[in-house]
């Protein structure tokens, strides 16, 4: 690998892939979308392109001259006032990439999917790459799209691309600007907004972690094959002790609310943000109905396979956290 394009480069993964990619010595083509802040990307040496994932032909001068690309380029949302651009962009936007890597002959190409996109089994029980998707009746637009595009990526790598998926499960570190729904979850727990907690259990992985995880699927992947980067396995309960612990609020009392009442609170909250705020409610129901499973996932294949090595996830939930705080996402 000499060079390497990297859509969603500005993100909250894409911009870790970046630093893993610069420090390896690997020149970097960081894909932008027009008028997006590059605060991430701040004195970094790259070569940044703004280009419109919708737009085919910008897509294709993007993707030309590079051995490598990086897909991470997507819309990741619980709730948003019209669903037509996560379906645009995660759908017809990765096909313009997988088309226009096709067309230019890219020697490999790491589809960033998630574990939004693999099936959930029954209880605790632990899911991996092999476990088949069976969300199709949550009503979560996110997943719904994940899943689908995931199809799509692995339809080109049999079709002649070189092409490896990667899964990251809610990864957790510094330069989570936006925030993403994954990092809010810590603001809302330390803010208080989330004094209680549920059935249900998520895999957190350092984001780091994740964005060496796709330099390894880049150099040891296996075509067509999928690979879940996550690491440690914790209920809904302990991932809210673990933040009101490490935020300094170890006292906090956190109820146990049933699944059925939060699906009816945050009812309440969707019809709110659909007809009056037109802004994102703290939660839906679509988004309690997939995390009150136990979304708790293998992680062999990828350290076995790729030779993912991980860091304890409260120094990710820590790093976070610090990083809120100095950037003023946070109270001191």
């Amino acid at each position: 690998m000499k060079k390497a394009l990297v859509t969603g480069a500005a993100g909250f993964i894409g911009s870790h892939v970046v630093r893993e990619l610069l420090k390896e010595n690997i020149e970097v083509r960081a894909m932008i979308r027009p008028g997006e802040p590059l605060t991430n990307l701040s004195g970094l040496e790259i070569e940044t392109v703004q280009a419109d994932i919708l737009n085919q032909g910008a897509v294709e001068k993007a993707v030309k001259g590079v051995d490598t690309v990086f897909h991470l380029a997507a819309v990741y949302s619980i709730w948003m006032k019209d669903w037509s651009t996560i379906y645009e962009v995660n759908l017809q936007g990765s096909r313009n990439v997988l088309w226009a890597s096709l067309k230019a002959g890219t020697q490999k190409v790491v589809y960033t999917s998630s574990v939004a996109a693999i099936g959930t089994s029954p209880g605790k029980q632990l899911s991996n790459e092999k476990t088949p998707f069976n969300q199709y009746n949550l009503g979560n637009h996110y997943v719904l799209t994940k899943y689908l595009s995931q199809q799509e990526a692995l339809g080109f790598s049999k079709n002649g691309l070189d092409l490896v998926v990667v899964n990251p499960c809610f990864p957790f570190g510094e330069n989570d600007i936006t925030p993403t729904p994954t990092g809010k979850s810590i603001l809302d727990v330390i803010s208080g907004l989330a004094r209680f907690h549920y059935k249900g259990g998520i895999n957190i992985i350092d984001v780091n972690d994740v964005a060496r995880g796709h330099l390894l699927a880049a150099k040891k992947g296996k075509t067509g094959e999928l690979y879940i980067l996550g690491n440690e396995n914790l209920t809904m309960g302990e991932f809210i002790r673990t933040v009101n612990r490490i935020a300094g609020f170890s006292n906090r009392k956190l109820p146990r609310l049933p699944v059925a009442a939060l699906k009816a609170g945050t009812s309440v909250l969707k019809v709110w943000s659909d007809y009056v705020s037109h802004k994102p409610p703290l939660s839906t129901p679509a988004e309690i109905h997939y995390t009150s499973q136990y979304l708790f996932f293998d992680v062999t294949k990828a350290k076995t396979e790729l030779g993912l090595e991980l860091s304890p996830v409260e120094t990710s939930i820590e790093k976070s956290i610090q990083w809120f705080r100095k950037n003023g996402y946070l109270k001191k």
